[in-house]
């Protein structure tokens, strides 16, 4: 027996060693091995592994004679903060990471262990794409990893770390999951790379400027989250982690609060201009609204006219959609609608409140929107709201006009709560373009017309845009100070926390592609 134990320690020493030569290559590119950055994400010590001993059984084009410990993958499940998570971390020191029939049943299982225990998954990508000598096996291992994506969409939060390239079908497994994280210059995701797009469109272009994360961060919107080094991104993804709930079936973590939940926000008054053609940072209100001025924002540089981000009020964690004034004067257009649809999808699969700030002037007009499909994507954020049973609170801080303001989780389509500033202005379209349709003759009949627009515009905003109009007809349940947002929000939420709403039975909807 002794001797079988030494055995054994010497079987898993050199499993937990991997080829000394590429560690140093991984360490040579700037880049962690497999290990090195489980031991990062997960508290110390509690890593369990699976199935570190498994080796492929792979023969033909050499594989036979190079059999390695883990076969290039390392699987487990540790703590986060105390809370169980499960991972697998490709280790691109063996095969490069690809994936191969061993390799790929070592994920399978980690993701049913995952799903059957209620508990996040992480991966961290640094793979080649499918094991080449082992043809089509390679190819139906991915299948059965965007299978239990799949399954576990909704279920259990999903979080995929870019640390290296991800090309061809390895590029859908991480789109599959809830979030994407990636590292400048080190990591990549593509379809087909460089060389096959000039082989076949005659472009050139580097892997960062094909697949890069700034790219996938500011242009496809692939990515939700990029940083400039591994550390940086694996300690967001724990802070992320502390955010969001182990499975569907549980709330989201809350924490004591030392930012008292009755604290008015005087900034406030004077950070929002009156003049609605005025942009200012949305960014600072929510700094102010939250728990320490504290939050973690979503597709950061990507669709920017609408901001998505996590937050705490009162301890509680929410969820928070807002327009952006700064940019394109807060308008939606086709990514900011999908953008904010995904997330307000993703708050509701996790029971997570949702808070909405709307300063809204309409939706992006354009032919490129509308050939584009502007139609279809705002639907997309329509569909979301309409069919989230989660806590919802409404607040118009200054203009919402036309669709967009229905689509911003107004009462009409289910919010529970809607709240106003006394600046808001809620209205079909902006006073000086419904004059100009509703008075048109008028207005071309008058010998001084500039005058006469003036005026009946401001016998419209007189009308149909003073703040009370939609408090009058109960489309706002109060008009409040903006000072005093924050504690009416913690008080909401509060009273919502035991909410619950049913769906129609059915298999599931058809929302808008």
């Amino acid at each position: 027996m002794h001797e079988r134990i030494a055995e054994l320690g010497r079987i898993r020493q050199e499993a937990l060693d991997g080829p000394p030569a590429g560690t140093a290559a991984q360490h040579a590119k700037g880049k962690l091995t497999a290990r090195e950055r489980i031991d990062l994400l997960l508290d110390p010590g509690s890593f369990q592994e699976v199935e570190q001993l498994r080796r492929h059984r792979a023969t033909g084009f050499g594989l036979e004679a190079k059999k390695p410990y883990t076969d290039g993958v390392v699987t487990g499940w540790g703590t986060v903060e105390g809370r169980t998570v499960f991972v697998y971390a490709h280790d691109f020191r063996v095969f490069g990471g690809a994936l191969g029939e061993a390799h790929a049943t070592k994920i399978h299982k980690i993701m049913d262990m995952a799903i059957a225990a209620g508990a996040p998954l992480v991966s961290l990508n640094d793979g080649a794409g499918a094991r080449i000598q082992e043809g089509v096996s390679a190819l139906a291992g991915y299948g059965g990893i965007f299978q239990r994506n799949t399954r576990a969409s909704g279920v259990i939060p999903q979080i995929s770390v870019m640390l290296g390239p991800c090309a061809g079908g390895a590029a859908y497994s991480p789109a599959l999951t809830d979030f994407v994280f990636m590292v400048r210059e080190t990591s990549q995701m593509f379809i087909t790379g460089p060389d096959v797009v000039k082989a076949v469109t005659g472009e050139e272009i580097t892997q960062n400027g094909l697949g890069g994360a700034d790219v996938h961060a500011e242009t496809s919107g692939v990515c939700h989250f990029a940083y400039d080094d591994e550390e940086t991104c694996i300690a967001e993804v724990r802070y992320l982690l502390s955010l969001l709930p182990q499975n569907n079936r549980e709330a989201p973590p809350a924490v004591p609060s030392s930012d008292p939940a009755e604290r008015r926000c005087e900034r406030l008054r004077d950070l929002v201009p009156l003049d609605g053609s005025r942009p200012y940072d949305m960014g600072e209100v929510i700094a102010e609204l939250v728990d320490d001025g504290e939050h973690m924002e979503v597709h950061e540089r990507w669709a920017t006219s609408v901001i998505t981000t996590f937050a705490r009020l009162g301890g509680q964690v929410v969820g928070i959609v807002a327009s952006q004034p700064r940019s394109l004067a807060g308008v939606l257009d086709i990514h900011s609608a999908e953008k904010a649809a995904r997330f307000v999808q993703l708050c509701d699969a996790f029971s997570v409140p949702l808070v909405t700030l709307v300063d809204v002037p309409g939706f992006l007009p354009g032919v490129d929107q509308e050939h584009g499909g502007i139609i279809r994507h705002g639907a997309k954020l329509l569909y979301a709201y309409c069919n989230a049973t989660v806590p919802r609170i409404q607040v118009i801080l200054r203009k919402a006009y036309g669709g967009a303001y229905i689509v911003m989780d107004s009462r009409s389509i289910g919010a529970d709560l809607s709240l106003a500033w006394p600046a808001n202005e809620i209205a079909v379209m902006g006073a000086e373009g419904a004059a100009g349709v509703v008075f048109r003759r008028r207005i071309q009949a008058a010998d001084d017309p500039e005058a006469m627009r003036e005026q009946l515009v401001k016998e419209y905003k007189a009308e149909l845009m003073h703040p009370y109009y939609a408090a009058e007809r109960g489309l706002v349940d109060d008009v409040i100070d903006p000072a005093d947002t924050r504690p009416a929000l913690i008080a909401a939420l509060s009273m919502l926390r035991a909410k619950h709403a049913e769906l129609p039975a059915r298999k599931h909807g058809n929302p808008p592609m």
